[in-house]
Formats: structure tokens, sequence, C-alpha cells
């Protein structure tokens, strides 16, 4: 907040002054009535006549020059520098800025400036060519003074609706969205310090908050007192600029609506509710349908931080897009009168604007100024990077989501959260859920079908992005359209694996996920395929399970239990010739051949399956197979190399029952032998 100045080299000593006094050179002084009255506010009255000072100088550490009539400037550039208390070291010359007169103004007035806990002060004015203004005098801050009681703590109470507005009333709109089926959050206010967290000094408020209309434009403002602070300091200093402003200048309060520190930290400024639209004093001719921040400290060639910058934007993007107004576009308002435009004077803003875009000012410096462009960038962009990283309760498979019907999906975005106003997810359309900006996830349960679930995010300058997924929804298991079964099937026999395949048909009416085999060892059978080769213990029950699940996640299992009975060729009913074979590749050892025609073997047995085990070899003859009475054909056991305890010839039932197998031997011409080893069944 000051103006361009030119610096002249010649000066005039004022004053100086140290607590408990001394014998140093100073300008004749006096400690005004409010020393003597008000604990947390000293004014020195300065005549410029050249003489000694001794007073009691308390702790102070804000200061300012003021003057009788708000109406005259002072002729050259005022200095001070300040001793620390605790070193007793003396600061450099610091020039006071000058920002110029505010309809408010009861005196005039330099820009505050923060100089830290000090107990002495030098002032000077350099380049005066005409008489100080009257009255002229400095004013101390200790801002750290405990302060009297609040004797407006009823009126200060916000009703129940004002603080889940922060602040202000609810619309009529917002209290339509209460009845709606899908409560609406809240719109989020930036996180900041209330007043009563940085100690506003409420005894001191003159009046009660005047209100104006909806936010069109947000003036950007630094506060030119010096950056020369910690951040563990700027309560301090907003508490001493409520008083330099209250006390000093005769305003009714702080007059901007909000003030943010070098570190980001936020503050209420303004009394009368951070929601609402409070007619503030910053920016002359513009005050009403406005709102304002100001950056503490000085920024003519100091640029702010990201954060600040994020922030600056959060409050601005929440002020103008509650109304509505895109934070990054214009407007065309009417001065109230200026030291830039008069009265009447129809003038194009930005929305986001600095002091210096309605007045004579330098404010908010050239660095920071140079900034707003950014600011309006990132205070009126829609929320960007949004994209869904998960959603638990469903499965992603290429580019659909599957899920039995509730899902959370989790989403993103590289927008900043104090930028977000709400998060919203619809379903084919249709809002379902909305949460608070700070939120990445939400429940939803969808309907049995295909739905487009979109998550729509929305800045608080009131753009949105939005992101689409496609979730199919499937409550229903699989079905097993044929259960698992086994049959026998050609191979070797031993006493630890019978020849089987395991058959099955699943199917689902969305889509199949995956086709296991559980027991008696897991493995993975493929959705494509409905057959696999499979092997149990002989003579020993064996169950297979088969789980087939689906994209969602839905399951279903079945199983099937078989015993492979192996019966020796001994127990057969013969008839013919036949001789016994002795080998260690036969089964128990022994097996009988054959080479006269006509020769049987017959068995009988209940099961759902059954194999004939023979021994193929290069001189194997044929046999002839009937089932049940009934001719089966010829199987030929010819092989190029001998292959003992084979399946050569297998059936299967669907439901277990009884049958007959008889083996007749054909006598082959030139290779009339064959070998039997018995009968496989499944029970």
């Amino acid at each position: 907040m000051h103006r361009n100045r030119t610096r002249i080299s010649a000066a005039v000593a004022l004053l100086t002054m140290i607590a408990g006094g001394g014998s140093v050179p100073a300008a004749e002084a006096t400690t005004g009535a409010a020393a003597a009255t008000d604990p947390a506010l000293q004014t020195i009255t300065l005549t410029g006549v050249a003489g000694r000072a001794a007073t009691t100088l308390r702790p102070f550490s804000l200061l300012g020059v003021t003057w009788a009539d708000p109406r005259a400037t002072v002729d050259g550039v005022v200095q001070v520098r300040t001793r620390a208390i605790g070193t007793g070291r003396w600061t450099p010359w610091r020039t006071l800025e000058t920002d110029g007169r505010a309809p408010a103004d009861v005196r005039g007035s330099s820009d505050p400036l923060w100089v830290g806990p000090s107990d002495g002060i030098e002032t000077r004015v350099r380049g005066a060519r005409r008489p100080l203004p009257a009255g002229l005098r400095v004013d101390l801050i200790n801002p750290d003074t405990p302060q009297p009681a609040n004797r407006r703590t009823a009126n200060n109470r916000a009703t129940v609706e004002e603080r889940a507005t922060g602040g202000r009333r609810a619309t009529a709109q917002e209290h339509a969205s209460a009845r709606r089926a899908v409560p609406l959050p809240a719109r989020p206010v930036p996180r900041m310090l209330t007043r009563a967290a940085w100690g506003a000094n409420e005894a001191i408020v003159q009046g009660a908050p005047e209100y104006t209309g909806p936010t069109q434009v947000f003036f950007v403002h630094h506060t030119a007192s010096g950056n020369d602070y910690s951040c563990a300091q700027s309560a301090s200093i907003v508490r001493g600029i409520q008083a330099y402003q209250v006390r000093s200048r005769g305003w009714d309060d702080v007059g901007y609506n909000f003030l943010i520190d070098k570190c980001g930290t936020v503050f209420e400024g303004r009394k009368g509710g951070v929601g609402r639209t409070v007619l503030g004093a910053h920016t002359l001719g513009f005050n009403a349908d406005a709102s304002s921040i100001a950056v503490i400290g000085n920024y003519g060639g100091v640029r702010v931080t990201p954060r600040v910058r994020t922030m600056i934007a959060a409050v601005a993007a929440y002020k103008l897009g509650a109304y509505g107004n895109a934070p990054a576009g214009r407007v065309v308002l009417t001065s109230g009168g200026g030291n830039r435009f008069p009265q009447g004077r129809r003038v194009t803003l930005w929305r986001i604007a600095g002091h210096r875009d309605a007045g004579l000012t330098a404010c908010p410096g050239n660095a920071l100024y140079a900034q707003l462009p950014s600011i309006r960038a990132i205070a009126g962009g829609a929320p960007t990077g949004v994209h869904v990283l998960r959603m638990p309760g469903a499965a992603l498979a290429g580019k659909l989501y599957f899920t039995k019907g509730l899902i959370r999906p989790v989403w993103t975005t590289s927008t900043p959260s104090a930028l977000i106003n709400r998060f919203e997810v619809w379903v084919d359309g249709v809002l379902r859920v909305a949460t608070p900006g700070s939120n990445r996830t939400a429940a939803i349960r969808l309907a049995p079908g295909s739905h487009s679930v979109t998550v729509r995010a929305l800045h608080l300058s009131g753009r949105s992005t939005t992101v689409s997924s496609r979730v199919v929804s499937d409550a229903s298991a699989p079905i097993f359209r044929r259960r698992p079964d086994l049959g026998l099937r050609p191979g070797t026999v031993s006493g630890a694996a019978v020849p089987m395949h395991l058959d099955w048909n699943v199917g689902d009416n969305v889509a199949l996920g995956s086709v296991g085999l559980v027991r008696p060892v897991a493995g993975n059978l493929g959705t494509a395929i409905r057959t696999r080769d499979v092997g149990a213990p002989a003579n020993r029950a064996t169950t297979f399970t088969v789980r087939a699940t689906d994209r969602a996640g839905n399951a279903v299992s079945a199983s099937v239990t078989r015993t492979p009975w192996v019966v020796s060729e001994v127990s057969a009913q013969r008839s013919g010739t036949w001789h016994t074979l002795r080998n260690p590749s036969y089964l128990g050892g022994t097996a009988v051949g054959g080479s006269t025609a006509g020769a049987s073997a017959t068995w009988r047995f209940s099961g759902t399956s059954a194999g004939l085990v023979l021994s193929r070899g290069p001189r194997a003859g044929r046999i002839g197979v009937f089932l049940d009475g009934r001719p089966q054909g010829m199987v030929d056991l010819r092989s190029s190399a001998p292959q003992p305890r084979r399946v050569v010839w297998s059936r299967w039932w669907p439901q277990a029952g009884e049958h007959t197998v008889r083996v007749v031997v054909e006598g082959t011409s030139g290779r009339p032998g064959v070998a039997l080893d018995g009968l496989v069944y499944l029970k």
C-alpha cells in the first residue's frame, strides 16, 4: 500500500526516544494522552523543534506516523529506526510508505510498519521543503498487550445457520438443496484463523458491520509493513494493524476483509462473517460489491510463495464463485470516487485486481502485481488431473469395471483441496452422492446392469471437470450348465494314477472371470475349455472341485467324487484258451495272454465309466469289445513300441448303473496274441 515517490538527501532530525529516558539529542516531544490511558497505544507528538526528550517508553512492535488533517500530506520522506528489545541494536533507517487518504480517515497517516519488539525509536524527515502538517505524531502499537473484556459478546454470536454457511445467511438455493434426496455439503470456507483465533480486539470495533451486494471484484493488497517478521508473529501483526487502523486512523475496524502472511496463513479480517458480503475499507471508490485480501509485507521486489499464491486464489474463488462470477474474467464497475477515477466513471477491472488498478498507488507491489495473472488462472481454472485411481469393490477388465453392486471409487486431482468446492458422483446422469472437497472416495450401490459412473470435481470458481468409468453390476454367481464329472481315458494305469478326464460346463450371464481346480490340487482351468486330463490313485476315493468366478467376484463351486477300481484279469469270466504272463510291467506283475480266435473275458460291475487295460506292442493283435451284449467295434493293439497297462477302450455314462464288458480275441493273422491286464471302472 504505497505510492511511488522521490527521495531527497536533505534531512531534518525530529526525535530520538529510548525507554527510561536519556541524554541524547532529540527534537522536542511529548507523549500523548493515549499513552496514559491505553496500554496498547503510545502516541508521541512531534514539534520539529530541536531539544531533549526524557520519558518512559513502553515496549512496542508496530508503528506509524499520523497527523491531524487527513487531507494534508507530509512533504518529504518519513524515516524511522528502532532499537530491539534484548539485543539493544538499532535497525537501519526505514522509510514509512504512504498510501493516501481513505474516506474513513480521521487523521492522515503513513502505512503501519512492523518493527518487532522494540523499546527505542528515532524519527526523521528527509527532503521537507514546507512545514510539516499539524498534529504530527508517532503512534507506537503493542499488539500483545492484554485487551479489555469484550462487551459485545452477545452481538458476536453467530447463529447456527450462519456457522453452517461460513458466517452468512443460507440462500434459498441452499435451503432447497437441504431438502433434496442427495444432500450437498456446505460450500467450504478456505482454512483461516478467525478473529477469535488471532485475538481481534472486539472492544474497539465501532458500530455493527455493514454489508454490500454480491462480490463482483476481489482486490489484492500488500500491507507495506515490512517482510522482516516470523510467521509466529503474524497474529501480532494483524492485531497491530487493527489497532493502528482503528486507534490511529479512526476507522471502525481493520479495513481488509482478509489478510495472509508470507507462510500462507489466512486471517479473517473485518468483522461480519467470512461468507457474507462485508463492506470493507480497502480500495477507495470500489469498496461496494467487493472483497479484499492483504498480504502482510512489502512485495515491490519480492514474489509471494506458491502456497501464498494458492491461498489468495482460494479466497478469491470462494468469494467470487459464490455468486457465479468467473475469477479469471473482467467486470465493469462504477467508481464511487477516488484519486484515480472520479465518481460515476465506468471502469473495466479484472475480477481479481490489484489495488493499483483502482487507485494511484504502487500496491500490491510490482512483484506481487506481476503474479496476479497466475493467481487468476489458479482461482478461475477447472480442477486438473482428475482421474479414478482405483475402484474397491470392482475389478477392472480391459476398459470395464465389474462389481457385485457396492463400489467405492477412489479419485485424485492435482488441484489443491483448498480450491475444491465438492466432489459429486453421478450414475447414468443422476446425482447419487456429493462429498466435501477434502474427500477422495464415496460408496455407491449399483443396480444390476451396465452403468456410466462419473466423478465430477467442482472448483470454488464454479467450473468443473468430470471423469467417467463404465461399470457393470452383476450380483449373480456363474452357473454350472454341466456339473463336474469324471470319465476314464486312454493312458497308462498305475497304482498311483489312473488316467481320467474331468469335464464341466460353466457360464455367467455377464462375463466369466476365471475357472480353477481347487481339489485335489489347485490349478487354473481357464474360461475357454471344458475338459482337462487328470489322474487319481487306484482304489481310493478322490474329490475334484471346480470353482468358477465371474468378473464381479461372484463365485460358485461344484465337486465330483469317484473311486477308480482296478479289477484284475483273474476276476473275469473267461472262455477259450488263455495263459498266464509274468512281467513286472503288468499290473500286479501278471497278465493273461490269448491268441486263439474267440477266446473271451467278461466282467460285471456297477459304475459311471469303464476302461479295458491291455498291453500295446509291435506284434499285438486286435480284440473285439462288447458292452451290455452289443458290439462296440474292434481295437487294434499294435504300436511301434511296447506300452503295458494301457487303457485302450473306455466308456462314460451320466449315471451309475450295472454293465457288462466282454473282450473277444480276434486271432489276427501274423500277430494273433494279446495281453489282458484287467478292467478299470469308476464308482
